[in-house]
């Protein structure tokens, strides 16, 4: 089952795939999925997606590929590199990735987006992959020169549009390893998988939970494989998750307000 946002106003539908789309009744977080409330059916090749999570707070976990981390010429940290990133960063599939004119090298980073289903707060193991309400497909824009220059990661990974997020959130954790594969312009640029992870995804809800409780809503970004690189202006961006689908989005420069 998927869980789709569409339109303007965000309304919710779900489904086994687009084209068997219908409007969520249902409050998703407070009713279990095998009881959602569906109504009419949606074309949801007709609408505009929206990101299919509105979070009120988005975690960002850095170097968890270790061959990330080399690439970048950093080691790796003895635990989970924690970041946050601002939901007005968010888009959905088919919205533009602008370039900000406040950086001169902005790159993309395919990955694997975490859910929250439930309240955690110093969540067990048990707790955290109960309340893992599904995954997605995410791409971390990073304006790197300006990650490099701060002592924080939040200017670098903030910018608006710098978080697509989509098409669809599936539901539940994942019964096996997923993939997630990156391409600019038709091009694959990264391929990683949750076997070369150095944290899983539940291992990460649990640690994250320590420091901040995570609301329904809330979305862990679970870091990037190899392979990151610049986006110019006229670039397509493509990220697929195994099972999940493909979220793609244009890059546009800034042309001012």
């Amino acid at each position: 089952m998927f869980l789709y946002r569409y339109g303007a106003a965000g309304r919710l539908a779900a489904g086994e795939s687009p084209a068997a789309a219908r409007i969520l009744l249902s409050d998703p977080f407070s009713v279990p999925p095998e009881r959602w409330e569906l109504g009419r059916p949606v074309d949801l090749s007709a609408v505009p997606l929206a990101p299919p999570a509105h979070p009120g707070k988005i975690v960002g976990i850095g170097r968890n590929y270790r061959e990330h981390a080399a690439e970048l010429g950093n080691p790796m940290p003895p635990e989970p590199l924690l970041f946050l990133k601002a939901p007005t960063s968010l888009i959905g599939h088919g919205a533009a990735v602008i370039l900000p004119p406040e950086s001169e090298r902005v790159e993309y980073e395919g990955e694997i987006a975490v859910v929250v289903g439930r309240r955690l707060q110093r969540a067990s193991e048990e707790e955290a992959r109960a309340g893992l309400f599904g995954v997605t497909c995410a791409c971390d824009v990073t304006a790197r020169d300006l990650q490099r220059k701060d002592a924080t990661f939040a200017r670098g990974k903030s910018f608006d549009t710098f978080c697509p997020l989509g098409p669809a959130i599936r539901l539940g954790p994942p019964d096996g390893p997923l993939t997630v594969v990156t391409r600019v312009n038709g091009e694959e640029r990264q391929r990683g998988s949750t076997d070369e992870m150095e944290w899983g995804l539940v291992e990460l809800l649990v640690y994250v939970s320590r420091m901040m409780t995570l609301l329904p809503g809330d979305l862990l970004l679970t870091g990037t494989p190899a392979g990151v690189g610049p986006l110019a202006d006229g670039d397509r961006i493509e990220v697929e998750v195994g099972g999940v689908g493909i979220l793609a989005n244009p890059v546009r420069r800034w042309e001012g307000a």
